[in-house]
């Protein structure tokens, strides 16, 4: 078990690939019994370094891992404190892996109980039915997370979604296991289409708020049937010493911008959500000013 700043773990890129490459190849030699996985805690993430600043946001890593063979790795990005505790068990029981879990050391909200954490963290993926307003139905679009700080403010804007546009049928998908992006054809934790379509339609816009490089969540989908309808919000190398809210603004990854976001993609909307959007551009206007 390794704890790093997420920042500072490329220091063993180096070795990740040595380990990864062992594992793959050992797992072929019939005398080799499996050995306990490598698991690597990354904290004190690109969210929150409203002390250390701009030479401690980096969430690249995960860009690298995802490079190696899909009998090996893992990665995780559990939103709150109990789908950490069912995440780092699962991973401490497992063997002849390399498991990545990202998750902040800074207080915040607990979304779910541990049940309903243990559930969650199990598929690996869900709709969270008591923050979307789709009623079970048909969405009229999606917002998907994965990271604590992109769930916070996917929340957030869904909030204010239910507030001043409550006919919106807008439903809540959240990300704990990013390889359930990949088809289950490319990894064995991917979802097969047909759940996949399930969760995030075949044909409505998916906001996804995302804790690293966007580009990554589009690497993983860009078989998916809908993918042309996907647009990802995530860290576009924007920071410096500021506060934690400052950091996803810079990176367009606030609930204000998200909230724009989605009336853009909805030209369905038209006048009922000028009001809206004026005032998220405001907000923003205020809190740069």
């Amino acid at each position: 078990f390794f704890s790093c700043y997420e920042a500072f773990i490329h220091i063993v890129d180096s070795m990740f690939n040595q380990h990864a490459k062992w594992l793959e190849s050992s797992s072929a030699v019939p005398w080799r019994k499996p050995v306990a996985s490598l698991n690597y805690l990354l904290t004190s993430h690109v969210w929150r370094q409203d002390h250390n600043g701009f030479s401690h946001q980096d969430p690249g890593f995960i860009d690298h891992v995802v490079n190696k063979k899909a009998s090996v790795i893992r990665v995780y990005l559990p939103p709150d404190a109990n789908c950490l505790l069912h995440v780092v068990d699962t991973c401490l029981r497992s063997r002849q892996r390399v498991n990545v879990i990202v998750a902040g050391k800074q207080l915040a909200p607990q979304w779910l109980d541990l049940d309903a954490a243990w559930r969650h963290c199990s598929a690996g993926v869900g709709i969270w039915e008591w923050a979307s307003s789709d009623a079970g139905g048909e969405p009229d679009l999606v917002m998907a997370c994965a990271g604590d700080v992109p769930t916070l403010e996917t929340l957030a804007a869904v909030q204010m979604l239910r507030e001043h546009l409550p006919l919106l049928r807008v439903r809540v998908v959240n990300v704990v296991d990013l390889m359930t992006l990949q088809p289950r054809e490319e990894h064995p934790h991917g979802l097969p289409d047909s759940a996949f379509d399930g969760l995030f339609t075949t044909d409505k816009p998916v906001m996804f708020a995302y804790h690293g490089y966007p580009w990554l969540i589009h690497r993983l989908t860009y078989r998916r049937r809908n993918h042309d309808n996907l647009h990802v919000r995530g860290y576009k190398e924007e920071g410096t010493t500021t506060t934690p809210f400052d950091m996803v603004v810079l990176n367009d990854l606030d609930r204000f911008h998200l909230v724009m976001d989605v009336i853009d993609r909805l030209p369905s909307l038209g006048y009922r959500a000028a009001g809206l959007k004026q005032l998220m551009r405001d907000r923003l206007l205020e809190h740069r000013f």
